[in-house]
């Protein structure tokens, strides 16, 4: 019995899969289903927890507004992927073996690394112990009672990118009797074309949210937060939404990265150390035409659908293709019947086309919702996810082919 158990794993191609979000989670789905009718691949996913985090509206969630229960578990069923529960402590490139909750090891043929990127509460002092963020449900609800406890006084939201507007906005819906203040370096809807821009900001002003771009807020401090320059904010409750950093494993591991410690990938999604290893995601530095890819739910379930289309055709003697990716949207929700949405070039430079209000409001919920629907579909007709903007010749890199 055991040798025949050792004979069957020398037989089959393991594929381990870190981190069931976006992007990992359209890995294991399109490549469950892609290899569903053959014994010799085993698929499995690892991930901390089995609900799937909804990113894209855990500002919702920190409103104390019920999203849906989506179980990983459950939209794996039927597809012949394992999935395990664990936080992943290390990994080792070298002997092909990922360590879970530091009392399991699983080894594998292929990796799948997608453990993607949390609020970078460790760049200023004070983050850690005295801000909030976004980085899971729970972490959300979390700052939900908060709120909800507070009945008066100042929230600040530092960080002015996309996710701290949407938070700010959100929150002052939500809760009239606060004020909010949005501190950041960049004006806020900076990226986007000024009409678009302009609607943002006056809608910020609707909702009494108090904006400030072009300060730095270098301290946290219980009861408010100290900017460059001295000057201190008071502040009941602060969010976080100020930079993002990845998990240091990949570089541990030996992994080559890049100066944010994302792996560095060929054109097809390789490590250009280990190329048996396939990075995907928030994790990945991968480039394009226009640049290094940053990391958003547009790009991330790509990655993740093109990582399992390479395996296969690797699995099938073929050379994996080039992963090729542009841009074409930009939503922000602004409250719960209010939005912006910015088309763009595939760089991600922005259009002159845009829609606002109520119609953008349906268009950001409606692509916010997409994902558990799309994964489902996945399982039924995997070629169904395999479709989105190449980006033409802003995403051609010279002598890729």
């Amino acid at each position: 019995m055991n040798a025949q158990h050792e004979a069957d794993r020398a037989t089959t191609h393991r594929v381990l899969i870190l981190g069931a979000g976006y992007a990992g989670m359209s890995a294991a789905i399109q490549l469950a289903a892609r290899v569903e009718r053959r014994e010799d691949v085993q698929v499995t996913l690892v991930n901390a927890q089995d609900r799937f985090t909804e990113r894209l509206r855990l500002h919702m969630t920190a409103t104390g507004q019920q999203l849906a229960e989506l179980n990983i578990p459950e939209l794996l069923q039927g597809t012949g992927a394992q999935f395990v529960r664990g936080w992943v402590t290390a990994v080792d490139a070298d002997a092909k073996a990922v360590r879970i909750d530091d009392d399991r090891v699983l080894h594998y043929d292929t990796l799948v690394y997608g453990l993607g990127s949390v609020a970078d509460t460790a760049a200023v002092p004070g983050v850690e112990d005295h801000a909030y963020t976004l980085n899971s449900a729970q972490d959300a609800e979390v700052l939900a009672d908060r709120l909800a406890r507070l009945g008066s006084g100042t929230v600040v939201i530092a960080g002015s990118g996309l996710t701290g507007v949407e938070a700010a906005a959100e929150i002052a819906e939500r809760h009239p009797e606060l004020n909010v203040v949005l501190l950041g370096r960049a004006e806020p809807g900076a990226a986007l074309n000024p009409k678009a821009k302009g609607y943002l900001q006056s809608a910020l002003d609707r909702l009494g949210v108090a904006v400030r771009h072009g300060v730095e807020v270098v301290k946290v401090l219980p009861g408010s937060v100290e900017l460059a320059g001295g000057e201190s904010v008071a502040a009941d409750a602060v969010l976080w939404t100020s930079g993002t950093r990845v998990s240091p494993l990949a570089a541990a591991a030996g992994l080559a990265v890049d100066e944010r410690g994302r792996i560095v990938t060929d054109t097809a999604l390789r490590s250009v150390s280990h190329p048996d290893v396939y990075a995907i995601g928030d994790a990945a530095a991968i480039r394009q035409g226009y640049g290094v890819m940053h990391g958003t739910c547009q790009g991330g379930m790509p990655t993740g659908v093109h990582a399992a289309v390479s395996i296969v055709r690797t699995l099938k003697g073929k050379q994996p293709k080039p992963f090729r990716f542009g841009y074409y949207h930009t939503p922000v929700s602004l409250g719960r019947h209010d939005a912006v949405v910015q088309f763009t070039r595939p760089d991600d430079s922005p259009r002159k086309i845009h829609l606002t209000g109520r119609r953008a409001a349906w268009y950001k919920e409606t692509v916010s919702a997409a994902p558990w629907p799309t994964f489902g579909r996945m399982k039924k007709m995997p070629a169904s996810g395999a479709f989105w903007p190449r980006g033409g010749r802003f995403t051609r890199i010279r002598g890729a082919r």
